[in-house]
């Protein structure tokens, strides 16, 4: 477990949370998935609009499941098909009226966070992605328009390091580092 070494003392799941690469070959039950949609479901949005969707596929799910790696491109397709679990998060980028929504993606990734962060209390884990085709997965997943593909979710439990090739068994094995926070905010303006 690589928990995070922070300069303040923000909470256990915050700390906990890291994007492995690697999955025990253990299933995740529907009780605990349905549980991180219901955390991303109470994610804050303009104007209550929710317009955060998801499509998932257990790895027993076999056709499904291929469907996803196969939208994957090849940096993600090694290790993500070992997952438990692939989760599709979209975001419904217009109001009801047509009005386009410039608060979705936002909105979509505050639901991630919040279901990530209820993963990580089932000592879950869950690596995004954002490198897939979106055309791909479009075409495959029959979005109509107007919802659009945001990030690809791998989750389950972790697995040993070894269990990687290379080059994703050394960044498994990299230390954990972040920008500090003096370095992405600042008290009323940006440095010149």
């Amino acid at each position: 477990m690589k928990h995070a070494t922070t300069s303040y003392p923000v909470q256990e799941n915050i700390r906990k949370r890291w994007s492995p690469r690697s999955f025990a070959n253990k299933p995740v039950d529907q009780e605990a998935l349905n549980q991180v949609f219901e955390a991303a479901s109470w994610a804050p949005s303009a104007m209550n609009e929710q317009p955060w969707r998801y499509i998932y596929a257990h790895r027993s799910d076999q056709e499904t499941f291929q469907k996803m790696v196969d939208c994957l491109l090849p940096g993600n397709q090694p290790w993500a098909k070992n997952a438990p679990v692939l989760i599709l998060s979209l975001a419904k980028t217009h109001y009801d009226n047509g009005t386009p929504n410039g608060a979705a993606l936002h909105d979509v990734g505050m639901a991630n966070a919040n279901l990530i962060t209820e993963a990580t209390a089932l000592d879950l884990h869950g690596h995004f992605m954002g490198g897939f085709d979106r055309a791909k997965t479009a075409e495959v997943f029959q979005l109509p328009e107007g919802l659009t593909p945001v990030v690809f979710i791998a989750l389950g439990y972790i697995g040993e390091a070894e269990l990687l090739e290379e080059p994703f068994l050394s960044r498994e094995k990299a230390p954990r580092s972040r920008k500090h926070h003096a370095d992405i905010a600042f008290n009323q303006h940006l440095p010149a």
